[in-house]
């Protein structure tokens, strides 16, 4: 079996990168843009960074922005809307995973409007056409969406997330912009850090994992182990080496899948619209525990990329807890609360136990599980 590889056609990485938003949009002949941005972005002038690069270079655009943090259905039909009126022939995407994923659905649908029914986008969906342009500015180092095949939708009247992967829906440019994370609330960098921590532990033990994502992983995990506490303090040094974490993890993720910390994650976000970033974070590494006995030698790596000393003296089962202590004392040190309690009501757990069983990445975990191990994990954290 051949294993894939998807990736932007273009990236820009560094500060000051913004600036080829209006570079990319003048040389593929780009005429409006529709940029999708939440309501607080907007609010506290962060969009405004690029949409003064548009002005400078007499850009034509319109702002949408019934964008929530886990973007819902009805998003996606207004957002479909207001672009058919606005005659727009790109997107820019300016935000966290929220704006992306709103952006991709988007661009789905408007070139492939048998596909209205959005829900129907769900799991691998036989799209035909790429989606419409989309030059994807993150403003979080976390999700990595500007990278991604994925997207993720909330079903607000089943309380459900569904995860829709697609290679039709990458942006054809990403721009990693440090300059553009700068004001992200000290809560929100840890939560979107570690979520992309997630996603480099959860694609590098993922059954598809194979040597080129491994690299990806390895190398992201590295990455947030040195930058995360730093970015937390906003530091210049944090700040640049969260936004090329993330993304390296985003190149590896994409292409191989998830876990079960996903899963559990997406239904907490759909029934109590907790943050994507946190509910990784809690659950991270309870399910790493979880999952170890199936994951070969792969801890050993992942404590080293830690960067835990002495792994090479140490037992599996050691350096096994080694891996996992030390995930969560990065979630401690940046402020990551530790177990549900807060969140999760008993009632609510065959449900949500349920969904997380149902969801799109359970699959790729690399211990097979059920409805009631999933189940007893829940009641572990609360």
């Amino acid at each position: 079996m051949a294993n894939r590889i998807v990736l932007n056609e273009t990236s820009y990485h560094g500060r000051g990168a913004i600036e080829n938003v209006a570079l990319e949009a003048i040389a593929r002949g780009f005429k409006k843009a529709f940029v999708c941005s939440d309501p607080d972005l907007i609010k506290f002038h962060v969009t405004d960074k690029v949409l003064d690069v548009l002005k400078k270079h007499h850009l034509d655009f319109d702002l949408y922005s019934d964008i929530k943090p886990n973007p819902t259905i009805e998003n996606v039909l207004n957002g479909v809307n207001a672009l058919k009126r606005s005659g727009a022939d790109y997107l820019i995407a300016i935000g966290g995973g929220s704006s992306m994923d709103t952006a991709k659905a988007i661009g789905i649908i408007a070139t492939n409007p048998e596909f209205a029914d959005v829900r129907s986008l769900e799991g691998v969906a036989p799209t035909k056409h790429p989606c419409m342009p989309i030059i994807a500015v993150p403003t979080t180092a976390g999700t990595a969406a500007e990278v991604t095949i994925n997207y993720v939708i909330t079903d607000v009247e089943k309380e459900r997330k569904f995860v829709c992967v697609d290679v039709h829906d990458i942006p054809v440019i990403a721009v990693i912009d440090p300059d553009m994370m700068e004001t992200m609330p000290r809560g929100l960098t840890a939560a979107t850090g570690m979520d992309a921590l997630t996603h480099a532990i959860e694609g590098y033990i993922t059954k598809a994992a194979w040597e080129m994502t491994d690299m990806f992983h390895l190398k992201a995990i590295e990455l947030i182990a040195k930058h995360l506490r730093g970015a937390v303090n906003n530091t210049p040094e944090g700040r640049e080496g969260m936004a090329l974490a993330q993304y390296i993890a985003g190149m590896g993720f994409s292409n191989v899948g998830l876990g079960i910390v996903h899963s559990m994650a997406h239904t907490l976000g759909a029934k109590y619209d907790t943050p994507h970033g946190v509910a990784n974070a809690i659950l991270l590494p309870t399910i790493m525990e979880y999952n170890a006995p199936a994951t070969g030698t792969k801890y050993k790596d992942i404590a080293i990329a830690m960067g835990v000393k002495g792994v090479e003296n140490m037992s599996q089962e050691e350096y096994r807890k080694a891996a996992v202590d030390a995930v969560r004392q990065l979630a401690i040190d940046v402020g990551i609360p530790t177990d549900l309690k807060q969140i999760v009501k008993k009632e609510d757990l065959n449900f949500l136990s349920e969904s997380a069983y149902a969801d799109a990445c359970r699959p790729g975990n690399p211990r097979e599980t059920s409805v009631a191990e999933i189940k007893a994990l829940f009641e572990k954290l609360i």
